[in-house]
């Protein structure tokens, strides 16, 4: 690894991705990748808190796996992807941090409260143990920069605050990690649902998601069919939720700005504009899956990124947790 920062990003394989995750994050990685010394991993351990159907979830980590590589990161230089699992130094770590985690801390979880709502039949330990795993993932690998949204900031303010209790009674062996900010990504909401953010999990109307898997005849319908509002004049308002909606997601592919986008439209009808903006988003896509494509048809070059990979997280996070060991008092491995 070079002397750039490390900044880490792990992505659940819990299911197709969509145009908001990649428009929100995904497009912004490769970016990131010029800056920073970039670890990426399929975070498999961590969608075990919700069962999973055994083949979809090896399917899925497949899938997301050949997104990232689709996306240009790959084990090329100073990049690693892998898969979480594949590290049992995470799992390792992870006892170590619920061991060093207060109860009332876990408690205070939001997250912990809202999932346990949503999945009452099984609120397993998991479920409230999540951000000693999520420390132990980011506390591995000496992190310096840790992108999160709204839903995870929580999290990492706990994984500070377990570092720093660490290195407060054993010295200094934590990198005690800040939250990444960044260009921020575009936030996407429904196309059929305009007021909610756009989620493989919160709708039941195929029309309101745009999948990254859906073929590019798809992606273009869904965008024709979103919905606006009567007044036909295309300009971001709090009150046209829809047509601020397709601007924002015209904005992020192109790079243009919102006003930019307003005049580029002005006087233009609700139809032309969303054809335009489909227009927009299909040809971003089209290379992305085009290369998607062809890389997950090569099975043999994502086993040998998936074992590279692990090699060369193992030897960073194995590293770490050998100065864990030796400050806890463990006996030392031969």
């Amino acid at each position: 690894m070079s002397e750039n920062k490390t900044i880490l990003s792990f992505v659940q394989p819990s299911g197709d991705p969509t145009l908001g995750n990649y428009l929100g994050a995904f497009k912004n990685w490769a970016k990131m990748a010029k800056e920073y010394n970039c670890i990426y991993a399929i975070a498999d351990l961590h969608t075990l808190t919700v069962r999973q159907n055994p083949a979809d979830l090896r399917k899925n980590s497949r899938q997301m796996l050949a997104l990232l590589l689709a996306l240009g990161l790959d084990n090329e230089g100073k990049n690693i992807v892998f898969a979480q699992s594949h590290v049992s130094a995470h799992a390792e770590l992870a006892w170590v941090m619920n061991c060093y985690t207060y109860i009332g801390e876990l408690n205070r979880m939001t997250q912990f409260k809202d999932k346990s709502s949503k999945h009452q039949a099984n609120i397993n330990a998991g479920l409230l143990t999540y951000p000693c795993l999520m420390a132990a993932d980011i506390l591995l690998y000496k992190a310096d920069l840790v992108p999160v949204g709204e839903d995870q900031r929580q999290h990492l303010e706990l994984t500070r605050d377990v570092a720093e209790r660490f290195n407060n009674l054993y010295g200094d062996v934590f990198t005690v990690p800040e939250a990444y900010i960044g260009k921020v990504g575009a936030r996407i909401m429904g196309l059929q649902e305009p007021t909610r953010k756009m989620s493989k999990s919160e709708s039941a109307n195929a029309n309101n998601v745009i999948f990254l898997n859906d073929d590019i005849n798809q992606i273009a319908n869904k965008i024709k069919r979103a919905v606006t509002d009567s007044d036909n004049t295309i300009k971001a308002a709090e009150d046209k939720p829809g047509i601020t909606n397709l601007l924002n997601i015209y904005c992020a592919v192109t790079g243009k700005t919102v006003e930019e986008a307003e005049k580029e439209f002005a006087g233009m009808g609700y139809g032309a504009f969303k054809g335009a903006v489909a227009e927009a988003v299909v040809e971003d896509l089209r290379p992305l899956k085009a290369k998607y494509d062809e890389i997950l048809k090569d099975k043999t070059y994502i086993d040998n990124i998936i074992k590279d990979g692990a090699e060369r997280a193992s030897k960073i996070a194995y590293r770490t947790l050998g100065k864990v060991y030796k400050k806890l008092g463990f006996l030392p491995r031969t």
